[in-house]
């Protein structure tokens, strides 16, 4: 049984409208996008507030660049923080992640080395991202293909100092977890153990495709174009097992789209993987007891 409250969405899409209105009773929530609305006239403004009227919505931003030693553009702050004012969101999040340099935009999420140059970097741009917004947001750890050049700490130490220097919550994306493990050697269920669960209150859950690196290995790509694994939803589980705290789960989608009824299938094995997890924690309290 799950007695925590825990909720599953989808990512908003205008390609899955039509399916989302369908199944608003299958649906917990929805994760929009906030750099789709920084600029965007004020009907398209009006429609998302009366999409967040209907079913409560998260903003999710992929542009800021918050991890990183150079200090995050006050005009990208001041849009997040109008787009806040005006939605009301349970919530909003950002990636541990830079996307330019030197004034040039890089097109993708990248991960800076991992220092304690960049630790103290992103806590001091979510400092002034919590000052500006007036809440701070909850931050995303990302895939990468590579390891950071430069990188003097592993990637769970990284993102806990980051954690613990800005006192923001962690969403864990399961599936940049399960990419990372394969793609760089360590074991995906003993870096949940490496993060403070304390901190762990939004989770991601989507899918990818193998391809070729040039010395002939394969490396896993987060593209969000494929179907949630199964090792996914195994992780999923591990971290229901292990957090203390409701859990917001989001599925994301972002193209080649398949029919709503295996998006809506996908979460319910979400919920089970939750309901699993949940079960299991509440055994080991019992013993504990």
């Amino acid at each position: 049984m799950n007695t925590f409250a825990d909720k599953i969405g989808l990512g908003w899409r205008a390609n899955l409208a039509a399916g989302i209105f369908s199944h608003l009773d299958r649906i917990d929530l929805l994760e929009v996008i906030a750099d789709d609305f920084f600029d965007a006239p004020r009907r398209e403004i009006r429609a998302l507030q009366t999409l967040a009227a209907q079913i409560p919505v998260v903003l999710h931003g992929v542009g800021m660049g918050l991890a990183s030693t150079v200090p995050v553009e006050t005009k990208r702050l001041e849009k997040i923080a109008r787009l806040v004012e005006q939605v009301r969101p349970q919530f909003w999040s950002e990636h541990l992640a830079f996307v330019r340099g030197g004034g040039i935009e890089i097109g993708h999420l990248a991960a800076p080395p991992r220092t304690v140059d960049t630790v103290e970097g992103a806590a001091e741009n979510l400092s002034r991202a919590a000052a500006v917004t007036g809440s701070k947001p909850v931050m995303e750890n990302i895939a990468t293909l590579i390891d950071p050049p430069g990188s003097t700490l592993s990637e769970s130490a990284w993102i806990s100092g980051i954690l613990a220097s800005s006192n923001c919550d962690l969403l864990l994306d399961l599936h940049n977890v399960y990419a990372n493990g394969l793609n760089h050697g360590y074991d995906p269920n003993a870096f949940l153990r490496q993060i403070p669960r304390v901190r762990l209150r939004v989770i991601h859950i989507a899918g990818g495709k193998f391809i070729s690196a040039p010395d002939g290995s394969q490396r896993l790509l987060d593209d969000h174009l494929h179907d949630v694994p199964d090792p996914v939803f195994s992780l999923l589980e591990e971290a229901a097992a292990l957090s203390p705290n409701p859990l917001t789960v989001i599925l994301e989608r972002d193209g080649a789209y398949p029919s709503m009824d295996c998006l809506l299938a996908q979460i319910d094995l979400a919920r089970r993987a939750l309901s699993r997890g949940r079960a299991r924690r509440m055994v080991a309290e019992e013993v504990l007891a």
